[in-house]
């Protein structure tokens, strides 16, 4: 197993400043800032934990169930980045982008297209 190489600080702060013009064009960044598998997975899991707090909130009627869905998308997933992935999360230059990407993601995750 090899494992790639690492970005510069520079190269890394060169990437994120990109100007994408559609989400077609960010989405191929977006997965190449998640090659770690361990990093996919948490987001996953994450995502999942979110769509459950939304329909927990939903079914029940207690919105304060919402109030840990960013607790649990970006907590899993920033774990991911700064501990496996060792990147800086799009979420910091590219939020909404990185919000629609990591339900494309977890789509493609469970549809077989990304391994997981």
């Amino acid at each position: 197993m090899t494992t790639q190489p690492q970005p510069t600080p520079d190269e890394q702060d060169q990437r994120e400043q990109r100007a994408f013009h559609s989400f077609a064009d960010f989405y191929p960044y977006y997965l190449q800032e998640h090659s770690n598998l361990t990093c996919r997975r948490l987001h996953f899991a994450g995502t999942l934990l979110v769509i459950g707090l939304l329909v927990t909130a939903l079914v029940t009627g207690d919105l304060r169930w919402l109030i840990g869905m960013p607790i649990a998308g970006y907590g899993f997933a920033w774990a991911g980045h700064f501990f496996f992935e060792h990147n800086r999360p799009a979420t910091f230059k590219h939020p909404l982008y990185s919000l629609r990407g990591d339900f494309v993601m977890f789509r493609d995750m469970l549809l077989g297209r990304i391994e997981r």
